[in-house]
């Protein structure tokens, strides 16, 4: 089968789908994307570059011109293949605001598409207007309305869309939620579990921590109110007066990625650190940290902190739990269509630190007596989102809508 995947960043969504199939020599894989990083053995990567534009948009269609501007370079890519004589079975594109196959059916008009569907702004009920601190004006919601003209575009011009949770999905419009499946992106389980042998060295700093050590984890993309960092920091302030032996480690860059930025050339860690009292001795930020420094920061984790608003499910929190974490979770809608309180996790109200600080010195105080909590918590990824699991789906769709 000859498969075409679009997206702009390689490999994104599809990095496990993507090596699965280029691993079977009767497929033919190709990915056109803008990143030049990385490669897959198999896989025939087709690199665009962007155009420049010097067009003046209005401030609601950015977002949308992002994404114009990206497929625009990618169907000149895919015609260019075209022209070379390859002509896929099936196509499988990334939708939103970063989508770089809105016109692929217009060079590929008869080879069925495939979408994945991450996200479906609005203005209620989601992440935005959220968190009564961060309200949105009406410029702002007439923005994120038309934010999402590229997930029209691909909803319309697709034959079957995926969606990793049932959230995620019910975020779309209705009378498109039948068009699309629920399969989750996959954890690699393997890769992913508990090791009590395992070390963790902050990097630069030379401290290290074993799963002896009384160590609480948070990690994020970046540190902003969207992952409930503020909240965090927070309740990481009550867990340092609580347990003089506690140390807190936070992975992840100082930079903000899904919120609005906290203004006065100033980020959300400077605010929190200007504002409230730590130990440094005690308080640890390791930045970015690879796969490997990642594992090993949840493997020596006495408890690990996930919060986030209403918006996509965090491959981190994931991960956390199939390494056998003892997470303790926002209540809020991606997390607990897989955590249940005091089963495999425990929920605590995002916007109250003194409930997080309390469910986490529970499962400090309580560790030897809550390991079937972390038991449970791999058993969950396991049976449901490892690849042995989601793979056979992702293929079996695949190969359907290639049939269509």
């Amino acid at each position: 089968m000859k498969i075409l995947f679009c997206h702009p960043a390689f490999s994104g969504q599809f990095c496990h789908l993507v090596a699965h199939l280029a691993s079977n020599p009767e497929h033919q894989v190709v990915f056109i994307t803008e990143q030049k990083e990385g490669r897959i053995p198999g896989v025939t990567k087709v690199v665009y570059s962007l155009a420049p534009n010097d067009l003046k948009t209005h401030p609601f269609l950015e977002r949308s011109e992002r994404s114009v501007l990206h497929s625009y370079a990618a169907a000149q890519a895919a015609r260019d293949l075209k022209n070379r004589g390859f002509i896929p079975d099936v196509i499988y594109g990334y939708s939103g605001g970063w989508s770089n196959a809105l016109f692929i059916k217009d060079v590929f008009p008869s080879t069925p598409l495939l979408g994945y569907f991450e996200w479906f702004s609005q203005s209620q009920g989601g992440e935005y207007n959220f968190d009564p601190a961060y309200p949105l004006n009406e410029a702002q919601e007439y923005a994120i309305r038309c934010s999402n003209v590229p997930n029209w575009v691909l909803l319309q011009a697709c034959s079957q869309g995926i969606s990793p949770t049932e959230w995620q999905r019910s975020r779309f419009p209705q009378e498109f939620q039948s068009k699309i499946e629920v399969v989750f992106d996959g954890v690699d389980t393997e890769y992913y579990q508990p090791d009590p042998q395992a070390v963790f060295t902050v990097p630069g700093t030379g401290v290290t921590f074993s799963p002896k050590d009384e160590v609480v984890t948070y990690a994020t993309r970046g540190m902003e109110p969207m992952r409930g960092f503020i909240q965090f920091m927070e309740a990481a302030a009550l867990l340092q007066e609580r347990r003089p032996n506690c140390h807190i480690v936070v992975a992840g860059t100082d930079q903000t990625w899904y919120s609005k930025t906290a203004g006065n050339n100033k980020t959300y860690k400077d605010l929190i650190l200007e504002r409230l009292s730590f130990d440094p001795a005690r308080l640890h930020f390791s930045g970015w940290l690879n796969r490997d420094q990642y594992r090993q920061l949840l493997q020596i984790s006495s408890a690990h902190v996930y919060l986030t608003r209403p918006y996509v499910l965090s491959w981190s929190a994931m991960d956390a739990l199939s390494t056998g974490c003892l997470v303790v979770a926002s209540a809020t809608r991606p997390v607990t269509e897989v955590i249940r309180h005091d089963y495999n996790g425990l929920l605590a109200d995002f916007f109250n630190p003194r409930d997080i600080a309390d469910k986490v010195c529970h499962a400090l105080e309580n560790g030897e007596d809550l390991c079937h909590i972390r038991q449970a918590a791999r058993a969950e990824i396991s049976e449901k989102y490892s690849m042995a699991v989601v793979l056979p789906r992702q293929l079996e769709i695949l190969t359907n809508t290639a049939r269509m």
